[in-house]
This record gives structure tokens, sequence and C-alpha cells, in this order.
């Protein structure tokens, strides 16, 4: 399965020249394949980081590892780099589908606080100890503002606490975008930005390309805001016509406008962005939000993903 079983030689040798070799305070970094070993272990079983088995080292390198990474965008760089090598290749179906899957969140993921804490006061005669923070995700590489919505994308529904991840998939069921907001957001709110993400660079000269080939949704993403952004683009779109939408031109006659054009035959494909999430959550600590921080979530959906291209 996708989600078990440690770094193959052949996946470590892609990733290997990708890793920074030195943290700039103390020296080199522990063995980076131990470490992503552990992460992926904690990606697939769900398992709570102090319960990480002993062969991957200490638990705390393996969190902290993690935390930073998804922080500074070397998850998302990662994937950049693997999808950038498999495109150069032409193994990229650029036909791709637009879709979204709610995660119910633990217990454990709520209560993240919403300012920094405060700076324990200096012992009596004593000096003031320094406290580390990540730095802020709106200013860090990779994760632009609102890549991640205020309030952790924790939303509340009957069911709890929800997150929503948006997805874009290509033709062969591997994620090209990723974005997470609360779970009560509306599918069309995030098609734009969810398209804005595609970002995939060429192996040699010339710019990332950005722009599918067609676009497939359902229903949920049927208005004029979407099809006038497709349009602009130049973009082909499948997205079948709501049922109000229909009736509400039909009774304006002539000036309703005609009805936009939709092909069935691509529509039938739309199924590769349900098993493109189907593969998502394969992985426990994706189908179950365990993350408190937004961002560290994030970072867990795109190592998952950065799985599924390394082993499709």
């Amino acid at each position: 399965m996708l989600s078990r079983g440690d770094l193959t030689d052949g996946e470590w040798a892609v990733l290997e020249p990708l890793l920074p070799v030195s943290n700039n305070r103390c020296g080199r970094w522990r063995n980076h394949r131990q470490v992503i070993n552990g992460i992926i272990h904690r990606l697939g079983t769900g398992v709570q980081w102090r319960e990480l088995p002993e062969r991957f080292g200490p638990w705390k390198t393996v969190r902290k590892r993690h935390l930073l990474w998804s922080a500074d965008g070397t998850w998302g760089g990662l994937l950049r780099h693997v999808r950038s090598a498999v495109d150069a290749e032409g193994g990229i179906d650029w036909n791709i589908n637009v879709d979204s899957t709610i995660t119910r969140a633990h217990q454990h993921a709520a209560g993240a606080p919403q300012t920094p804490p405060p700076a324990p006061s200096p012992a009596k005669g004593g000096r003031r100890r320094p406290v580390r923070r990540l730095p802020s995700i709106v200013m860090l590489h990779g994760l632009r503002e609102g890549a991640v919505p205020k309030g952790e994308a924790l939303g509340r529904s009957r069911g709890g606490l929800t997150t929503k991840i948006h997805i874009a998939a290509e033709g062969r069921c591997r994620p090209l975008s990723l974005l997470i907001t609360p779970g009560q957001r509306a599918d069309c709110t995030q098609f734009e930005p969810v398209m804005d993400k595609i970002h995939v660079p060429r192996a040699g000269r010339g710019r990332p390309r950005r722009t599918p080939d067609s676009v497939s949704a359902d229903k949920a993403y049927s208005n004029r805001k979407i099809r006038a952004y497709l349009r602009k683009r130049g973009i082909r779109h499948a997205i079948p016509e709501k049922k109000d939408h229909k009736a509400a031109r039909l009774r304006r006659g002539s000036h309703g406008g005609r009805s936009p054009g939709f092909d069935k035959d691509r529509y039938k494909d739309r199924n590769t962005v349900e098993r493109a999430i189907g593969k998502l959550k394969q992985f426990r600590a994706v189908a179950t939000r365990y993350d408190k921080r937004g961002y560290v979530y994030l970072g867990t959906v795109t190592a998952a993903a950065l799985l599924i291209w390394l082993r499709s």
C-alpha cells in the first residue's frame, strides 16, 4: 500500500540531493532517511509522535523536523521537484479534475493558542531566556498568504470539528494542488485558489506550467464566475449545469443566454479526483486530523501527496 513501508533505495535517491545538509545551528542534521521513515510511519498509522518505534530515533527529532519542513516549505519544494521530473518524461495527464473532501478532526487537534505564548519572566537575578518560535507561515517560502486561513482551518458542524481538503488531481489520480479550509467552507469559493496553486516547473528553461488542457468538476462548481474564469484562461471544461440555474435561464428566454457546453464523455473521467482522494485517505494522519496547527496539517497532506507521486 502507498501508506506503508520505509523509503526504498530508488525513492531515497530521488529525495537525498534535495534535502538540507546543515541546520545552521548544530552542524549536520541527524540521518534524514531515518527521520523521513519515522514521518512515513506516523502518516500511515496516525500514531502519536511519542509512540514512534525506537528504530526511527528520538521522537522529538522526527516531530520537530516535520514541523519545520511544514513551515519552511520543504515538503512543497520536494513535491514540486518530483512533479517536474515526471512532467519532463511526459508522465502527467493535464486533463485535471477538481473536488474536495472533509476530514474529521480529533479532539487533540483543538485548542491551539491564537497568539504566541509570552516569554517567561526572568529568574531573580538571572537573564531572560529567549523563546524559540517557528517563523510566521505567512512570510515563509511555499506558504503564501491565504494558504492556511485564520482559525487553523478548523470548522464546527453537527459532526464536530472538521477540515476540508480542496484538491486538483491530474488524470492519473495524483494531486496537482492542495488547499485546506474549515469544513463548512463552500467548494466553489476555493476553485480559483486551487487552480492558481497549480505550479509544475520545467525541467529545463521556461516558465512553470500552470494551465491544464481541460477541467472537470461537479455541480458544486457550477456558477458564472467559475465559467468566466475558465473562459478567460482558455481552458475547456466539463461542469454540469444546476437545475435551478437552467430553469432561471429558460425563464428569461433569449436574454438568458445559451446553455453552457457540456462534454458527457469528458465528465466520466471525473472519478480520477475521487480516486486521488481515496489514495490520500489511505494515510490515517490525513483521514483524521491530529495536528493542531493548520500549516502542520497542510504539511502532513503534502507529505502524503509526495509519497503518492513517488510510489505511483
